[in-house]
């Protein structure tokens, strides 16, 4: 390495069956009041009233906030800090998937910090006040978004998907219980799952990556690789959802630590202007970005390819590269991930957004960070080509 390396992880992590009940012992230490971020569906299931239980049980009193319905907005964060404020709560726990986790880091943050989220966006503001402690607790295998410094918010004027990283947004708690997941539907497994995937990718690709985040993404990899589609052909394979759940989690914090690429920085404008979750959009980049990508990291890639092709050792990296390549197409086709076209977005309002998205992608720096950086008229071409892409036959992407 040629300089220095950082490295930031949430302060205290549980992971494995039944981690969930640790949430009570957690906040007690951190307050006397939680707000809960969680949403209708966490509700219907019955883990919220399972977290006031295990928070009750150690005389933590609660209020709860269930207005997250979609991928993160502003709004959400206004409407969750005012009742943070109102009900005198200091300490948070989001239950959910990322959208919970990262409107409760935005609170957590602001409540202590001031200003608006859009403020924080470049670093044009810096929390230099300790945010309210939050404990994280995944109910899918997907963002990894538990124990990262990053929170991703849309910004409902203009129509931008925020990403902000600091110190301040980590969560001092991640809770990564599988159990939890064995009630995500396979669509869900699916696209969480290949999102996670991503981060892992994304980050061992990464300009910025290191040795540490090196490490732990190879071991995401791995795990992802080898338990996504049992999770996904059987959700109630207790071994493979744990493997996904901690595999989910290594990937977020490799990334926190090395970025990601152009997948994200792609994914985010889309989402921001069409009805389409950050996994799915993630998901339905993923192997056009790794073609686009491969003659600028053949080695790398052959180590995603190893992963896949775990009985033939007699390979070039080459030859490795391009298994990793045609093994997530094949991967994506049998989980049943659609294209851009497949989930239902109009061609003319797409093609109309492209421009849009090209420049809000670049002003992301994420695809700065890519092992090859594309122009903005190749970067426009790649949107073009995602929108009707076919995963199972392998165009190529120029």
């Amino acid at each position: 390495m040629e300089k220095f390396a950082g490295f930031r992880v949430p302060q205290t992590i549980f992971y494995g069956r039944h981690s969930f009940v640790n949430v009570g012992r957690e906040a007690a230490l951190r307050g006397k009041k939680v707000l809960i971020i969680s949403d209708k569906v966490m509700d219907q299931l019955g883990y919220v009233s399972e977290c006031r239980q295990f928070l009750q049980e150690h005389g933590v009193h609660s209020a709860v906030y269930l207005g997250v319905s979609s991928e993160p907005t502003d709004s959400y964060v206004s409407e969750s800090l005012e009742m943070l404020e109102k009900e005198n709560c200091d300490v948070i726990v989001s239950l959910g998937g990322g959208s919970c986790i990262d409107t409760a880091k935005a609170i957590a943050v602001l409540s202590t910090n001031g200003g608006s989220i859009g403020d924080y966006m470049g670093n044009g503001r810096i929390a230099g006040v300790e945010a309210v402690p939050h404990i994280a607790i995944p109910t899918t295998a997907g963002t990894g978004s538990e124990a990262t410094d990053v929170t991703v918010i849309t910004n409902t004027s203009n129509d931008v998907k925020m990403m902000i990283k600091q110190p301040a947004f980590m969560p001092d708690v991640a809770i990564a219980d599988p159990m939890l997941t064995i009630s995500s539907p396979k669509s869900v497994t699916a696209a969480t799952g290949v999102d996670a995937l991503s981060h892992a990718v994304e980050a061992y690709l990464s300009k910025k990556a290191h040795p540490m985040t090196d490490t732990i993404a190879l071991s995401a990899m791995e795990l992802i690789v080898d338990n996504l589609s049992p999770s996904y052909h059987n959700g109630e394979n207790l071994d493979a959802r744990e493997a996904m759940s901690l595999g989910a989690m290594q990937a977020g914090m490799a990334f926190a630590n090395a970025s990601v690429c152009l997948v994200h920085g792609m994914s985010r404008p889309i989402g921001a202007l069409f009805p389409v979750p950050h996994g799915y959009s993630n998901a339905m980049l993923l192997p056009a970005v790794l073609e686009f990508s491969k003659e600028n990291c053949v080695d790398r890639l052959a180590d995603l390819g190893r992963i896949f092709e775990k009985d033939n050792r007699n390979l070039t990296n080459e030859e490795y590269a391009g298994i990793a390549v045609t093994s997530v197409k094949k991967l994506c086709t049998e989980l049943g991930i659609p294209n851009l076209k497949g989930w239902g977005i109009d061609g003319d309002a797409f093609r109309n957004a492209v421009g849009k998205m090209t420049e809000d992608a670049f002003m992301s720096g994420s695809p700065a960070n890519n092992p090859r950086v594309p122009t903005r008229e190749e970067l426009e071409a790649l949107y073009l080509s995602c929108y009707d892409y076919q995963f199972s036959a392998g165009e190529k992407v120029k």
